[in-house]
């Protein structure tokens, strides 16, 4: 009998943190270990990764680990994985470059990082893989096919059809995924970001057609935000630069850093003439490129905005465009950030989705590989439920599929596949979400979260009370600090009812030889947080402290 295994640990019903799995019989091939920004409730969360329960059980089956693309939806979470488990990396030169970096960082040793083309044919324990070129927004992106006896698993990446984009290593080959589908295909695991629009996503992912009539009206400088991770998107607007005359001053170090290393591997060299300095600041031919991940580049417009900068000032005559829509978990900063430009009279031209496309399969880009590949079964991954509904569709629309042969799966839920058929897709394995807070790892629904949720809605009150070691008398306090909860001039007989609930509890206690510090901080905080609810109808945190002394 011969088992296939397909399913994902991150990345379905979601934008990010993509994880999937294949198993053919006792082999493991992983595809990509990414992560996702925080919402905006998830406070103090750094990152969501995928959890990786099942690949610690199973850790001696895994024979590879695939880096498709340089996104955070790809590599994010890698370094998590690595913690707890040591698997051989499969990838291209520039995301190898990267994941070094993101290795030491982390002091992450012993690990195998092999570096194969974008266009390659390999075995792994002797399983024959083929990567083949597609286009992206990061270069040296490429899908994969991993052969079995019933044909190829393809995993497409996230990618588009342009004929016309210009530079190599961000180019794709038809020919060559043609040739992939004139073998036998068994499953297609396509993206579906995009899948609700129609067409093909090119040329409207171009800035350059977006952009140049706005900076040639431009009485003064031009700031333009954009996502760092769009790589392609810098190029355009260097290049743009170049062709106009004008010079572009890279406010983000790493974001100079990346282009930096574009040179070293041979991928794109930034005309000399180009690059701003700060002497050219100032200057009305100069465009600043303000850059960052996900929120991060509207916060950091505005603190610019909001005169925080050091280094530039706005003024009258300059036209900020912010040339980077807004995604899911970053609404509120992009909309604080307009707020603000409109609030000095900046002059703001705001790019829209239908204006800009991000660098995902539209529709056509779909039905294309679908038509080269004609897969058994397809299984749309990569999106929000709404997304993936919509690929499905799509796949049905070409006619050489039907509704048995798609197959919409959640995380942790297996498709199955027996002798080259769906067995079925009821079993399921954990997948939830692994918030990384700094060093620590939150699981979803953690009273760490909780408390934080708390402490910037309701605030906090902290009772501390001072008493002999010996005697258990009170020796001094109580103390009732407050933050973020009451006005305290028009709140003293709320203090003073908390102090009255601490003094009660330790006398209480004391009296009937039940005392324990720990016992009667559990009370306080049980009585004290009923009491304030009653009085102001809060539940803040409360903190009591018994200090006791010799």
């Amino acid at each position: 009998m011969k088992e296939i295994k397909i399913f994902s640990l991150g990345g379905q019903d979601e934008d990010g943190k993509n994880l999937y799995v294949i198993e053919l019989n006792n082999d493991i091939f992983l595809i990509d270990a990414g992560s996702k920004d925080a919402e905006s409730g998830q406070l103090g969360v750094e990152k969501i990764v995928a959890d990786v329960t099942y690949l610690k059980e199973n850790k001696k089956r895994i024979k590879a680990l695939f880096i498709t693309h340089a996104h955070d939806d790809a590599l994010g979470g890698l370094t998590h994985l690595l913690e707890e488990v040591n698997v051989p990396i499969y990838t291209t030169a520039f995301p190898a470059a990267i994941i070094k970096n993101m290795l030491k960082e982390k002091n992450i040793k012993n690990v195998k990082i092999n570096e194969i083309e974008r266009s390659d044919t390999f075995e792994i324990a002797g399983v024959k893989i083929r990567s083949f070129k597609v286009t992206n927004s990061v270069p040296d992106s490429f899908g994969l096919a991993i052969n079995t006896k019933y044909g190829n698993i393809i995993y497409t990446n996230e990618f588009i059809v342009d004929h016309d984009i210009g530079l190599y290593t961000f180019g794709s080959d038809i020919s060559e995924i043609a040739e992939i589908g004139k073998e036998k295909v068994f499953a297609l695991l396509s993206e579906s970001i995009g899948a609700n629009n129609l067409g093909y996503t090119a040329p409207t992912h171009k800035i350059s057609n977006v952009l140049e009539r706005h900076i040639d009206e431009a009485p003064g400088r031009v700031i333009v935000t954009s996502y760092s991770q769009n790589i392609y998107r810098v190029i355009e607007l260097a290049e743009m630069c170049n062709r106009n005359g004008k010079k572009l001053f890279f406010k983000d170090k790493k974001m100079l850093d990346t282009m930096s290393l574009l040179k070293k591997l041979n991928y794109y060299h930034l005309p000399a003439n180009v690059v701003a300095t700060l002497e050219d600041l100032e200057d009305k031919n100069t465009i600043v490129l303000v850059t960052g991940d996900g929120s991060e580049v509207f916060k950091n417009m505005f603190a610019i905005a909001a005169g925080e900068d050091d280094r530039l000032v706005l003024n009258d005559t300059d036209t900020v465009i912010i040339a980077s829509p807004s995604v899911p978990g970053v609404e509120i900063e992009a909309i604080a950030l307009e707020n603000e430009l409109y609030k000095d009279d900046h002059k703001v031209i705001t790019i829209k989705k239908d204006q800009l496309s991000s660098m995902h399969a539209s529709q056509e880009d779909l039905k294309m590989l679908l038509y080269l590949f004609k897969p058994r079964y397809y299984i749309p991954v990569k999106g929000e439920y709404r997304h993936l509904s919509a690929n499905a569709d799509v796949g049905m629309s070409v006619g050489n599929l039907t509704a048995d042969r798609i197959v919409i799966l959640d995380n942790g839920q297996i498709a199955t596949f027996i002798d080259g058929r769906l067995k079925n897709a009821s079993d399921m394995i954990s997948a939830e979400d692994i918030m990384i807070d700094g060093s620590d790892n939150l699981e979803e629904g953690s009273l760490v979260l909780k408390d934080r949720e708390t402490l910037s809605t309701d605030g906090v009150i902290i009772v501390g009370i001072l008493l002999d070691y010996k005697t258990k008398k009170i020796i001094g306090g109580p103390d009732v600090q407050t933050r973020g909860l009451l006005y305290v001039r028009d709140s003293s007989h709320v203090l003073k009812g908390v102090s009255d609930i601490m003094v009660e509890a330790v006398e209480n206690a004391v009296k009937e030889n039940k005392y324990t510090n720990s016992d009667v901080r559990s009370e306080v905080r049980m009585k004290a947080g009923k009491y304030v609810m009653k009085e102001t109808g809060k539940r803040p945190m409360i903190l009591p402290a018994i200090v006791e002394v010799n």
